[in-house]
């Protein structure tokens, strides 16, 4: 049996003999990315460098990436949707193509030195045109490429191709235009018999055949126009599902058998004392709190980790605990669980990702809270809907729109609902709530995808003025504040910043007009914005700004506002105002940024404020 652990090293181990250079993980919180709550894919971080930006570790890449995507949240339950789950990259920016990605692809995974698949178990797809765009060929160059490496014919499907729609091997772009190109997605057999049947392949026969690969080959640049023109450099994007790949490497056929999950489903089990096996209601349950514990975990243990909320990224978090807790109501779990299960998270990934066990307080104290206040969310949802029932009159049946508010507004399961109502010789009208709960899900959804469409973080003007200002604020704050002021966090729109960072207390008056009196100074100063590329211990001993070091690579983009060759301070008459680690964009000279003006200081969390701030 091969583990996640081993998984994890062979994959970069085998990309790193090809020559690329091992990026760790970014944080699950995107910095400066207001198009999207989580990093979803393993692109995503590294974004502006397959847009042009020159990466400080070279042209080759690979890391494993931290992901987060709830967009299909009521799917989980299943055999296969997950929310948090790992990407295994590996990138090309400007350097190697289509021959070296589908080679590499192939050896890694059917040498006996790597994963030894069975040859005969894999197929592949790649892009089979787009009737509207006949410049752009169907990928005969990729299929010929998997024919070389010994692929069978009849195992290679061309998909038609959704260009305009980024589907049927299409991707991109990550907004209205930019870099995009075809892909080619690489299937394992898991049909009846150890072999597929001749003709089989994931366009004859999807549903046995499960995606565990995709090589996406960005070589053109769509304009606002939907023209496509070639790039200037070829960049290759890999990525690699690390759950779905330790399923099959150990023949697996429940997902949840993975090591970095069944942990939590015995934990489950010992809690609850049922049996996953039990019944289908029972398995479903205990998926749904194994994957959203673990996913909740992961988000609050992020060195920029979320608390509990009713916005955003906090909402998240507290939707995945509350289906969690409901979940184990239906197990009959009655004292608090979610703890334990987060300890178990934990120790799962502290070896991987030392973060969670930094923040391990801060998620199992969280964690809790939260489950006890759902606790008594569940109790007022009994309440109101006692008083709803007596608002039936004569009535048999409880309306759809009173149980899915009972659902949307109080966290009130269905199951519940349905439960109580029986008791009283009443029906629910199940079929309606079916159709407001798919109501709701299409509108989540397409609020989900539409604020991924963005893509790219924003790197129009005023966003990059804002992005540039944060690093003033930041120096500013542990000037007036103290050297114990870390940032944990920034959401940069055209219209505003937003910037979180460690501090105990509230803000005085005096202590915030001297903030930003300090920021204005150092914008009136006309400072040199510059950057230069060095390693991490050179960037400390500069005395550079940046909290989270450890996602870093060997060498990082410094950038300064002020003298480069100066130590910062930020006081009056400095001549380097602020040193920070950062990957940018930025502005050229602070005079371009206008006035800075705090709109609102307030708590985000526990030891953690919040900034809001304008440029006039």
């Amino acid at each position: 049996m091969i583990t996640s652990i081993e998984l994890r090293q062979k994959y970069l181990d085998f990309f790193k003999s090809k020559g690329h250079a091992i990026i760790p993980s970014a944080s699950l919180i995107p910095e400066n990315d207001p198009t999207v709550l989580f990093n979803i894919a393993g692109m995503q971080p590294l974004v502006p460098y397959l847009t042009g930006q020159t990466h400080p570790e070279g042209t080759r890449l690979a890391d494993v990436q931290k992901c987060v995507r709830t967009v299909d949240i009521y799917e989980v339950g299943d055999n296969s949707h997950l929310t948090f789950f790992e990407m295994l990259g590996n990138w090309s920016l400007g350097d190697y193509f289509k021959k070296e990605a589908i080679e590499w692809s192939w050896e890694f995974l059917t040498s006996p030195q790597w994963l030894g698949l069975a040859k005969k178990k894999l197929a592949a797809t790649v892009f089979g045109g787009d009737n509207r765009f006949p410049h752009i060929p169907k990928d005969d160059e990729a299929a010929n490429i998997w024919k070389s490496v010994g692929m069978s014919e009849d195992k290679i499907a061309y998909m038609p191709g959704g260009i305009l729609e980024s589907e049927d091997n299409w991707w991109g772009p990550a907004g209205l235009t930019g870099p995009c190109g075809s892909s080619s997605e690489i299937f394992y057999w898991q049909g009846d018999g150890e072999f597929p049947p001749v003709g089989s392949n994931p366009g004859t026969d999807k549903d046995n055949w499960l995606e565990i690969w995709n090589d996406v080959f960005m070589q053109y640049n769509k304009k606002n126009n939907q023209t496509f023109v070639l790039l200037d450099k070829k960049n290759v994007d890999t990525g690699m599902g690390m759950d779905r790949t330790i399923r099959v490497l150990n023949g697996f056929v429940d997902i949840f058998q993975i090591d970095t999950l069944w942990p939590l489903i015995q934990k489950i089990e010992e809690i609850s004392g049922r049996e996953y096996i039990e019944n289908i209601e029972v398995t479903k349950s205990m998926r749904v709190i194994a994957d959203h514990l673990r996913t909740a975990t992961m988000i609050m243990g992020d060195d920029r980790g979320i608390t509990p909320s009713n916005t955003d990224q906090g909402y998240i978090v507290r939707r995945l605990i509350r289906r969690a807790v409901r979940h184990g109501r239906v197990l009959g779990i009655k004292e608090n669980f979610c703890s334990p299960i987060a300890e178990k998270v934990i120790n799962l990934f502290k070896d991987v990702y030392p973060e969670v066990v930094r923040n391990r307080d801060f998620v199992l104290t969280e964690i809790s809270k939260e489950e006890c206040k759902f606790r008594n969310t569940i109790e007022s949802g009994i309440r109101n809907y006692e008083l709803r029932i007596r608002n039936l009159g004569d009535s048999k049946v409880f309306p759809a729109k009173e149980a899915f508010d009972l659902y949307q507004s109080y966290g009130f399961p269905i199951e519940m609902t349905d439960e109580l109502a029986r008791e009283q010789g009443l029906r629910v009208d199940l079929a309606g709530f079916e159709n407001e709960m798919k109501h709701h899900q299409d509108l989540s959804r397409a609020g989900a995808e539409a604020k991924f469409k963005g893509g790219l973080a924003d790197q129009g003007e005023m966003s990059v003025k804002y992005h540039t200002a944060t690093h003033l604020l930041h120096a500013a704050l542990r000037k007036v504040l103290g050297a114990h002021v870390e940032q944990r966090g920034s959401n940069i729109t055209a219209e505003r910043l937003r910037f979180d960072f460690s501090h105990p207390e509230k803000l005085s008056e005096e202590q915030k007009q001297e903030v930003a009196e300090l920021v204005n100074y150092a914008i009136k100063q006309s400072y040199q914005v510059s950057f230069k590329e060095m390693s991490v211990a050179e960037a400390k001993a500069k005395g550079a700004m940046g909290l989270f070091e450890d996602k870093y690579g060997n060498k990082v983009k410094v950038y300064t506002v002020g003298d480069p060759n100066t130590p910062p301070g930020a006081y009056v008459n400095s001549l380097t105002f602020s040193m920070e680690i950062c990957g940018g964009p930025h502005v050229k000279n602070t005079g371009e940024l206008g006035v800075f003006k705090i709109i609102k200081e307030e708590a985000s969390s526990a030891g953690i404020r919040r900034i809001k701030a304008i440029l006039e």
